[in-house]
């Protein structure tokens, strides 16, 4: 089948290309190691770097079909990134990423574009690159999603990762962000502090852990807090309560727990009105969100959201004419 779009998710650590075909179908896949921060060594600066990791991820994909349109998101936009694409503030729609993407050329006429990010301004402001884009492909092909949206006007989005993201949708619109950085929390407590001379990996989850892990950050969470109890980590393994093995496991239900406890302790939802959390991610990762939430009780009915990079890169591609 022919290619349609070519859909990049750039982001810090790696590469993930996609050819779509007319229908946006997935045809093929592939993922590469050259993040924005992690680039080939052999370049003589960063922007050949940059076209170098393109080439390599769509050129023969190009060559098949040259005037096939190329479309990214993430972290290629910010800052660190080949071009800094502008954010835009929320409350916002999939519209309005839509009309301001970012054009970088890449010679012999082509060109792909960057959308994007989103930024919300206060005493905690916020920032996101390729969320917004996964937001916008569940809203419009996740049907759970869509239902919600129909009857409420509003749904809660969870995008666990390095920093979680938890994104309040109203009216089909991007209206709050809440970052927690939990996944950076977590890798520099169980790599780079006193806890890492004594964790030892496990071949399996230990849920056990976990769970006590949960329940523990649940116990004190008003009392002393995640700083009041990460220590138990370490303290626990001298008094025998956890062997090595399950400290990790141990240490991710309390952070994991914590954030949670964070964001169910905002829900605040009207009389007979429910509040369904839509998870977006990996799999692995988002079933262990899912699993605390099962642990702590939560009221709320919960569903992962697949393919979601993609068909928001199709989509956002769709309404910004680069389909005609």
């Amino acid at each position: 089948m022919m290619t349609t779009l070519i859909a990049l998710d750039w982001g810090t650590s790696m590469l993930r290309a996609c050819r779509l075909g007319k229908d946006g179908s997935v045809l093929e896949k592939r993922t590469l190691p050259y993040g924005v921060t992690k680039l080939p060594s052999s370049a003589a600066n960063r922007e050949e770097a940059f076209l170098q990791v393109y080439t390599e991820a769509c050129g023969d994909w190009l060559r098949e079909t040259p005037a096939c349109p190329v479309i990214a998101c993430g972290m290629i936009g910010s800052a660190q990134g080949w071009r800094q694409a502008p954010y835009i503030e929320a409350p916002c729609d999939i519209r309005q990423l839509a009309q301001q993407l970012t054009r970088v050329e890449t010679g012999h006429g082509q060109y792909f574009s960057i959308v994007s990010g989103v930024w919300k301004d206060g005493d905690l402001p916020e920032v996101m690159r390729g969320e917004e884009t996964q937001i916008a492909g569940a809203l419009q092909h996740d049907e759970r999603l869509r239902s919600t949206m129909a009857r409420q006007g509003k749904a809660l989005i969870a995008l666990p990762g390095t920093h979680a993201k938890w994104v309040e949708v109203a009216q089909n619109r991007i209206a709050h962000i809440q970052t927690f950085m939990t996944g950076d929390l977590y890798d520099a407590l169980a790599h780079h502090t006193i806890l890492a001379t004594t964790i030892r990996p496990s071949g399996q989850p230990d849920w056990e852990a976990f769970a006590q892990g949960v329940a523990v950050a649940q116990r004190y969470q008003e009392s002393v807090g995640l700083l009041g109890t990460l220590f138990s980590v370490r303290s626990r393994l001298l008094c025998k309560h956890i062997t090595a093995q399950q400290q990790a496991d141990y240490l991710s239900g309390l952070v994991l727990g914590s954030e949670l406890l964070a964001v169910l302790s905002r829900l605040t939802p009207e009389p007979d009105q429910e509040i369904p959390i839509t998870f977006i991610g990996s799999e692995a990762l988002c079933q262990r969100y899912i699993r605390a939430l099962t642990y702590l009780e939560c009221p709320y009915p919960v569903h992962i959201s697949d393919g979601a990079t993609e068909r928001g890169l199709w989509y956002i591609a769709h309404l910004a004419g680069l389909l005609d």
